[in-house]
């Protein structure tokens, strides 16, 4: 950024108030913190550095400590850190439009241990942030040639701006938000932004100092903040909703766990796990079985009532795709998803009735399918039917509802009815010749001692004897009978 001659480093009003906004945000920072804050487009830190010592020369912005960090080759770099005056925080909370109350304390104490903790806050910040690099015009100082401007490099997308961010916020478990109670928990970072899509976000930096059983128990007590409520105006009251707003859900706002401290892959994953496994109870909410879909597998729901969503990164991660990136692991899933798909909730009520109310659609469009199938064979079947050339009724061919027959033939009552007197006829025609047969091998007398047909005697002059000499009895042998008187019964004509 162009210097200026009315201060005494060359910084500008822009440079200034963009120190005042990232130590308004962070509390305490060092000059190349700042630079990635909120000016990565400059050469290098001098920009920010002059644009503090100014600020210190105004009696906004003081020198209360060093830290040391470790480059990537391994060299050692001590910085200078910087924080605000009181006088600062006022004019910060200017620059941020905040109250002066909501902008807490100065760090000065975290600032002279070296602010280990807070570094680290500030680092993961910045990954957040992804401030894109403007092309700047580099300070011309005395005796020095200026080089040419690098060209700006391209950075993920981040979620900003920085005003929407505060840091070391207190969550009351109990007491108030000035003077919060025992059990109460203080937020590293909070991301509010409520015309945004992810309107509200908490985030726990961990530096690997403490073990995962505090991690986890800093979750159910972050749980038990979002739970708490006070009364105002005679009724009930969430009391988080009274300082933040975000769309009313039935899961607490969503808490975004990044690990900083450097290790293995199987490390940091077996500390990830440690924590869910540990906080499970704060993150899980009960499985729901809502019923079966048509294949036969189980469909439910998982009810997120009352849970708090946890996701899971590291600082290498974010600061290298950016908070919107593949990088986060949400507790009760496996697999890196982006920011939005971690968030979401597949498997809770809402989605369970949107996949019932797919299921429904599709089995009524089945339904309407299969009817209009039917009303089409209907059809088709009416205009191939022909009337019944023996009682005109409609004859409909072979291959509709499993019909036999063919054009022009009888309908199935009439060709039963046919079939049934062929039949009996066959069956007429085949005694009748088993009786012709029998006639002409034995005569007269061979044929009577057999049994008649059954029902049709034979045709011509000839009929069957009555009387004890008659075959009446069917099966039984001829045998002559007697008259009255003891006399042979005359055969009848």
């Amino acid at each position: 950024m162009g210097g200026t001659r009315a201060r005494r480093y060359g910084s500008t009003g822009k440079t200034r108030e963009q120190v005042l906004q990232a130590l308004g945000v962070v509390k305490v920072a060092t000059a190349a913190q700042i630079r990635a804050l909120v000016c990565p487009g400059t050469a290098d830190a001098g920009t920010a550095r002059g644009g503090c010592k100014d600020l210190e020369a105004g009696g906004l912005v003081l020198s209360a400590g060093r830290t040391t960090r470790v480059e990537a080759d391994g060299r050692r770099i001590t910085e200078k850190l910087w924080s605000l005056t009181p006088a600062g925080l006022e004019a910060a909370a200017a620059v941020l439009d905040r109250v002066p109350r909501e902008m807490g304390g100065t760090a000065k104490a975290a600032a002279a241990s070296g602010a280990k903790h807070a570094g680290k806050v500030t680092d993961t910040l910045a990954a957040f942030l992804q401030t894109p690099p403007e092309p700047t015009a580099p300070v011309v100082r005395k005796g020095a040639v200026p080089a040419p401007a690098p060209a700006p490099a391209r950075r993920p997308a981040g979620m900003g701006p920085i005003g929407a961010w505060s840091t070391e916020v207190s969550l009351p478990v109990t007491g108030s938000f000035a003077a919060p109670g025992r059990g109460s928990v203080r937020a590293d970072m909070v991301f509010a932004a409520p015309h945004t899509r992810l309107p509200l976000l908490f985030v726990e930096v961990d530096n690997g100092t403490e073990g995962p059983p505090a991690l986890a128990e800093k979750i159910a007590r972050y749980r038990r903040f979002f739970r708490r409520s006070v009364v105002q105006g005679g009724r009930d009251v969430v009391l988080w909703r009274t300082v933040w707003s975000a769309p009313m859900t039935d899961a607490h706002p969503p808490l975004a766990i990044v690990f900083t401290k450097k290790m293995g892959p199987a490390a940091m994953e077996a500390r990830m796990r440690e924590v869910a496994r540990l906080s499970v109870g704060a993150w899980q909410g009960p499985w729901s079985t809502g019923g079966y879909i048509r294949d036969g597998s189980r469909d439910g729901y998982r009810d997120y009532t009352g849970t708090v969503p946890v996701i899971v990164t590291v600082l290498e991660l974010l600061e290298r795709d950016g908070p919107l990136g593949r990088i986060w692991w949400r507790y009760g899933r496996e697999g890196w998803e982006t920011l939005a798909d971690a968030l979401a909730n597949p498997d809770d009520h809402h989605a369970y009735s949107v996949r019932e109310e797919r299921r429904r659609a599709a089995d009524e469009a089945e339904r309407r399918r299969q009817e209009q199938e039917h009303q089409e064979e209907r059809r088709r079947r009416e205009a191939a039917a022909w009337p019944c050339p023996s009682c005109g009724r409609k004859v409909y061919p072979a291959g509709v509802w499993s019909s036999t027959a063919l054009p022009g033939d009888l309908c199935d009552i009439c060709r039963d009815q046919a079939d049934r007197e062929a039949e009996q006829a066959r069956e007429r025609a085949e005694e009748q010749a088993q009786w012709e047969r029998e006639k002409r091998a034995n005569g007269w007398f061979g044929w009577l001692g057999r049994d008649c047909p059954p029902t049709h005697p034979p045709p011509g002059p000839e009929r069957p004897m009555t009387g004890a000499g008659s075959c009446r009895g069917r099966g039984r042998g001829f045998s002559p009978g007697w008259g009255v008187g003891g006399r042979p019964a005359p055969l009848t004509s």
